[in-house]
């Protein structure tokens, strides 16, 4: 039985404008590396065993600072990465109004079977990033894992793991916030049973802030 913490990386230079950033490597924000002093504050008094983080510079620097701060090394991992919004890649959603209507209403309306033109299949996104999860269950046996990650990787490895249509995955579960905790209990390796434990906390209501030297 292995506990899995998995939250989504600080906040980026798009986050404003709500830009799709799946694959795009984009910067946190002063508010982003804000967010991750605060969720290494709580990393340090969680009982973590491991930290692992997707290829993506936005989680790495997110995990980097709750790696530290438990003093373990930071582990990486490409199948954690985003899901790819292909040719959504940095638009809004307005933007992609404009370039490509009908294939963003066939998304709004079964985001899996029609996915974003040129992107990821995210049944094949939430199989990569589930397996990575229960390849860390099987390493860390009754152990609490850090694993940072991204929001719309997470929401559909959530649904793979607990049994929720894949299409629901944008009603079911709506939104992540920057540094939220949403936690899963996996029993055994591929296959094993899950359990969702918490879901989407805010980082401010587990830990004040401070400063992780």
């Amino acid at each position: 039985m292995t506990d899995l913490v998995l939250v989504r990386h600080g906040e980026t230079e798009w986050h404003a404008e709500n830009r799709y950033a799946g694959v795009s490597d984009i910067a946190l924000t002063a508010r982003g590396l804000e967010q991750a002093q605060q969720l290494a504050a709580w990393a340090a008094t969680a009982g973590l065993a491991a930290v692992w983080t997707s290829t993506l510079t936005r989680a790495q620097l997110t995990a980097t600072a709750c790696a530290e701060a438990i003093g373990v090394p930071l582990n990486v991992d490409e199948r954690l990465r985003e899901l790819d919004f292909g040719h959504g890649e940095g638009l809004t959603s307005a933007e992609m109004h404009e370039q490509f209507p009908e294939a963003l209403r066939a998304f709004r309306a079964d985001p899996v079977t029609d996915h974003l033109p040129g992107g990821e299949d995210p049944t094949d996104a939430a199989r990569r990033f589930t397996g990575c999860l229960y390849d860390l269950a099987t390493r860390y046996p009754d152990d609490r894992v850090l694993v940072v990650a991204h929001s719309t990787a997470i929401r559909l490895a959530l649904c793979e793991l607990i049994g929720v249509p894949m299409r629901d995955y944008r009603r079911t579960f709506p939104s992540l916030r920057n540094c939220g905790l949403t936690e899963v209990r996996l029993t055994g390796g591929q296959g094993g049973g899950a359990a969702l434990l918490e879901y989407n906390t805010p980082i401010e209501r587990t830990t004040a802030v401070q400063e992780i030297s």
